[in-house]
């Protein structure tokens, strides 16, 4: 059953290969966090003037075909009889969701993923329904039912280490042979890779690497891999109001079920409030301020929450969207011994905050 939904007025959601916008160029992977490593995958399947668009923003270069020569602006320029729409094929629920399945939080749910792709100048988005049918199929019946019968392939772009087909047979490679018996030209994209100081090495940056830099707090590190700040979107909702009694007010927010979050603790952050016409990919005005993730154990929290207070703030927040922006991670969750230890605690937060994000 077909179910097309245009977001943001410029990316088509599909969750079926049925009724797509065809002949496609399409970008294969799982895309969580659309980091820049899966930058330069989709790179090569846009549009010369988007491809052009995009290294001008600085986030990937003009480069990468097939033998790696250089890309000038005139090539890949398409007539309208050759006319492709770019697309982003990836699956739902995750593989891994699937096999295991447990629940896998998200880098970028669904709406977060259509709003970066729509940034990079991606036309179309694709979840292949991840089931037993799907994950059984060949790498020759993959590509001969999915990308040449259904999506019309034109050309495709994949990461060197992307696998796919029945126990996950296929290689990168092998999908180059492949459709090279179809005349479609697959560029094979190497690792993203960023210098660690200490020591200094050269590491691939990855969705799992982004992972492990939030799970521990690292937030400067997974926003440089990600080439923006990670960010929490959600709904404000009513909570137990708590912090208005000792002083510093908050906004609980509510977020995705699947959305993966951080460390749990106290950040700085850099908040801005959407309208239910903004695209959250261009930049809002901002406020600054304190968040936390956490139970709440001071109080005897039962579970866990996300709450924002903004400095010099007042107005009310109750059902505003807002994107959160994490810039630095300032101390563990800890459990105080009363209210106003609490209070004198998120005292220092906020300066130490507000000096990090003048800096910043």
């Amino acid at each position: 059953m077909l179910n097309l939904s245009q977001n943001g007025c410029s990316v088509w959601v599909a969750s079926s290969t049925e009724g797509l916008l065809t002949p496609t160029a399409v970008a294969l992977g799982k895309f969580d966090g659309v980091h820049l490593g899966h930058h330069r995958v989709i790179q090569p399947v846009l549009h010369a003037g988007d491809r052009l668009s995009v290294a001008a923003q600085g986030l990937v270069p003009v480069q990468e075909s097939n033998d790696n020569q250089q890309l000038t602006a005139d090539e890949g320029q398409l007539t309208n009889k050759e006319r492709t729409y770019s697309t982003v094929v990836t699956f739902h629920p995750h593989p891994q969701e699937f096999f295991t399945g447990q629940p896998r939080a998200l880098l970028t749910p669904l709406d977060e993923k259509v709003q970066q792709l729509r940034s990079l100048g991606v036309e179309q988005l694709v979840l292949l329904p991840f089931d037993k049918e799907l994950s059984a199929l060949s790498p020759e019946d993959f590509v001969e039912k999915i990308l040449v019968q259904q999506l019309q392939c034109q050309r495709i772009s994949v990461g060197h280490d992307f696998c796919f087909g029945k126990q996950r047979r296929g290689t990168a490679r092998d999908l180059q042979l492949l459709a090279a018996k179809y005349d479609i030209p697959v560029t094979i994209v190497p690792l993203q890779t960023y210098t660690d100081s200490a020591p200094t090495q050269e590491i691939p940056i990855s969705t799992s690497l982004i992972r492990h830099s939030l799970e521990s707090g690292d937030i400067k590190n997974a926003n440089l891999l990600l080439g923006r700040p990670y960010s929490l979107i959600g709904v404000v909702v009513q909570g137990q109001q708590l912090g208005r009694t000792i002083g510093f007010p908050t906004a609980n927010i509510q977020l995705p079920q699947d959305k993966f979050l951080p460390r749990k603790g106290v950040y700085a952050v850099r908040v801005s409030i959407l309208s239910k016409t903004s695209d959250e990919t261009v930049p809002q005005p901002q406020n600054l301020g304190v968040m936390n993730i956490g139970d709440r154990p001071t109080v005897n929290g039962t579970c866990s929450s996300v709450e924002v207070h903004l400095f010099d703030w007042s107005d009310d927040l109750y059902g505003k969207k807002l994107a959160v922006q994490l810039v630095e991670f300032l101390r563990p969750e800890q459990k105080f011994p009363s209210l106003e230890a609490l209070k004198t605690q998120i005292q220092l937060d906020c300066t130490v905050a507000r000096k990090v994000l003048s800096v910043d």
